[in-house]
């Protein structure tokens, strides 16, 4: 069998292109705040972030009749937009053979534990409506003969219920999405950077606009180009803070919400809680290395100063066998676990490139060359693999003789994509390390999606609703679902329907004086330094290798960086370093944030799960090589009590406020009942707290 698709496919499926925005309505309205004069653009609702979940918010909330602008630092230029993998995974329930159970499906999404049953519940039951809506607007999901969705499986995932576009499936979402917003004429406003959001203190304070930096309004009057959106709704629909580690796959310039949240006093839950694994370094073209990059087990190798070549994994297992397998696993085992470390599992080959770049290290993958064979075993042979490994070469009929033959024939798209990017994996080796992936926690929302701060809703990464762990691709179908959600109680709240008309008399005063207060020309702290201390700090303190000391450390560092960002401010040369300098103070609280968190979690007898292996010498489990077990890296087990609880961050005072509350429950053994319940959906209660 050969899998023979014409390269026009290839190219449809690769080269994606984004359309053209309409031109943007200016401003003839403004507001003087400083001695400037600010412009004010009116929506009922505001979206920040032009990326699948923002999009989707969007769409839906138009649809509805609501008045919805979006706000994009650079549209087209997220994650969703330009992140991937070998087959981009979208997480849904199962529409191939004989369909799915949304309980089961709910209980396997929140497994990894800390997260809400309902909200499980929620991703599931939806994930339905949510595609079918997708291929309506021309998403190209594939399907068998019969109409049934083409399934595979992907991490944390043991049913099946992933499927793909290929490389680029979340770009193809951005695309339709896009296409739709425009053709409704959702207005979207590009090089339009969140900087500040606006509250009033009536009733306990509530959402009225955002500050925003644009490069279209910067003048002689207003260098910084600063501006206001006044509304009624804001939707934070950033994404994650891929900015937060050095050592990171995100695209480059993604800072996410949560610092901007954290400002605004809102709630974030979660945040010990990220993604790890193996990727292309963002230097080059930053792409996760799962599913068929590595089912296809080309030989992995690291290569020190000297130019010399060291075939490191031979170092940590048993067998040839042994260590081609667990490669090839890594395709749906993508992200580091801890508990997969043990028992020559997966994720010990996570640790082992971990190791080697730390040592300084560069680490390659060759699909021309197969796995070299552990010392004194016998050599790479496809006769030799365990068995979950051969049933699934031998389904997909992929026996060919080297790793590069048997990714073209499992997967050509994965081999054109780098060629886009000016690497042949045809040809030359493929650089890679362990990086930053995804942030699960994120802002503490409802099944609505709504925050703590009255008239704030959080969707897609921003929102902290994945738990420890979850199945590779429900990230994207949690935006797609949570964006509809949100849109439908904004439309039942009315809040949206038309733009305000009057103002606050202190709309904008507050927040532009502590705007002014952090980017400054005079500062003595350059942003750089910033950049640099805060990476260094997360990569090395934070990353998949965590010990109580370290973090606690790194807690008190991030406190101290805080604290003069408060007092000195960040300094700025040009228009374009003043909106990167408010940024980086976002990433900075953000950072201290997610310390405060993990400092918190591991005082109170944390263990290691999901990202995170938390070292301790009298931990009760440590990872083994071939030559022993590895002491320095014993760790603590989780406790089961943890997995029934979120850990809650409010930045207040000048301080992080830590919490905790249980996971909300989802009582299975409640029906719905048609006769009973529809006055509920009838009268709008379905929407009440």
């Amino acid at each position: 069998m050969t899998i023979d698709v014409p390269q026009s496919i290839l190219d449809e499926l690769t080269d994606v292109e984004m359309p053209k925005l309409a031109n943007e309505q200016r401003s003839d309205e403004t507001v003087i705040i400083g001695g400037i004069a600010l412009p004010i653009y009116r929506s009922g609702c505001v979206i920040v972030g032009s990326g699948a979940a923002g999009l989707r918010a969007a769409v839906e909330l138009k649809r509805r009749g609501g008045d919805v602008a979006v706000v994009s630092q650079s549209a087209w230029g997220g994650t969703s937009a330009c992140s991937g993998s070998d087959k981009q995974t979208l997480h849904t329930a199962n529409t191939a053979d004989h369909g799915d159970d949304f309980r089961a499906m709910a209980r396997a999404v929140r497994a990894g534990g800390a997260m809400d049953e309902d909200t499980a519940y929620v991703e599931a039951v939806g994930s339905a409506r949510m595609m079918a809506s997708l291929q309506f607007m021309g998403l190209p999901l594939p399907q068998e003969r019969l109409g049934g969705t083409l399934r595979y499986q992907t991490d944390h995932d043991e049913i099946g219920r992933a499927t793909s576009c290929g490389p680029r499936t979340s770009r193809l979402m951005v695309k339709v999405l896009a296409e739709e917003a425009i053709r409704l004429q959702v207005p979207i406003y590009n090089q339009t950077t969140a900087v500040k959001i606006l509250t009033a203190e009536e009733g306990g304070g509530k959402i009225v606009g955002i500050l925003v930096s644009r490069s279209a309004d910067r003048s002689g009057a207003n260098p910084l180009g600063l501006a206001i959106f006044r509304c009624n709704v804001l939707v934070l629909a950033a994404g994650g803070p891929g900015e937060l580690y050095r050592d990171s796959v995100y695209p480059n310039g993604c800072f996410g919400s949560l610092g901007l949240a954290l400002d605004a006093g809102i709630e974030l839950v979660n945040l010990t809680e990220s993604q790890f694994g193996i990727g292309t370094r963002r230097e080059g073209f930053p792409w996760n290395l799962s599913g068929t990059y590595v089912q296809a087990m080309p030989h992995i190798y690291s290569v020190d100063d000297e130019g010399r070549e060291h075939h490191f994994l031979a170092d940590y297992y048993r067998t040839t066998q042994e260590l081609a397998s667990n490669v090839f696993r890594k395709g749906y085992q993508w992200p580091f676990h801890s508990s997969r470390m043990l028992e020559f599992g997966s994720s010990l080959v996570d640790l082992a490139i971990y190791r080697e770049s730390a040592a300084g290290r560069r680490v390659f993958m060759d699909f021309n060359r197969n796995p070299l064979p552990v010392e004194g075993d016998h050599a790479f042979s496809l006769e030799r693999l365990d068995d979950d490994v051969s049933r699934y070469l031998n389904n997909a009929g992929a026996a060919q003789y080297l790793p590069i033959d048997r990714l073209e024939h499992m997967n050509p798209l994965a081999i054109e994509l780098y060629r886009r990017y000016k690497v042949d994996v045809a040809t030359e080796p493929l650089e890679f390390a362990v990086n930053n992936q995804h942030m699960n926690g994120g802002v503490m929302v409802d099944v609505w999606g709504r925050s703590n701060l009255p008239g704030c809703y959080a969707v897609g990464e921003a929102a902290g609703t994945h738990g420890v762990t979850r199945p590779g691709g429900a990230a994207l179908n949690a935006g797609q679902v949570f964006g509809t959600r949100a849109a439908e109680h904004i439309t039942a709240s009315g809040n949206a329907r038309s733009a305000p008309t009057t103002d606050p008399d202190t709309l904008g005063i507050v927040e532009f004086g502590q705007f002014q207060k952090v980017v400054r020309a005079d500062s003595t702290i350059a942003m750089k330094v910033v950049k640099a201390d805060v990476q260094a700090r997360m990569s090395d303190r934070a990353g998949i290798i965590c010990d109580p000391e370290g973090v606690s450390t790194a807690l008190q560092e991030a406190k101290v960086l805080n604290a003069n960002i408060r007092s000195n401010g960040i300094a700025y040369g040009h228009a374009a370093e003043a909106v990167r300098a408010a940024q980086w103070q976002q990433m900075a609280l953000a950072s201290e944030a997610v310390l405060a968190a993990l400092d918190h979690y591991i005082r109170d007898g944390g263990g290691s799960r999901g990202a995170r292996t938390i070292c301790d010498p009298a931990g009760r489990q440590a990872p083994t090589t071939k030559s022993g077990v590895l002491e320095e890296l014993r760790f603590r087990e989780e406790l089961v009590e943890h997995k029934a609880e979120q850990i809650v961050v409010k930045f207040d005072g000048g301080a992080m406020k830590i919490s905790t509350r249980p996971n909300r429950i989802l009582d299975e053994t409640q029906k719905s009942f048609f006769e009973r319940d529809w006055p509920d959906w009838l009268t709008g209660r379905i929407y009440a707290a």
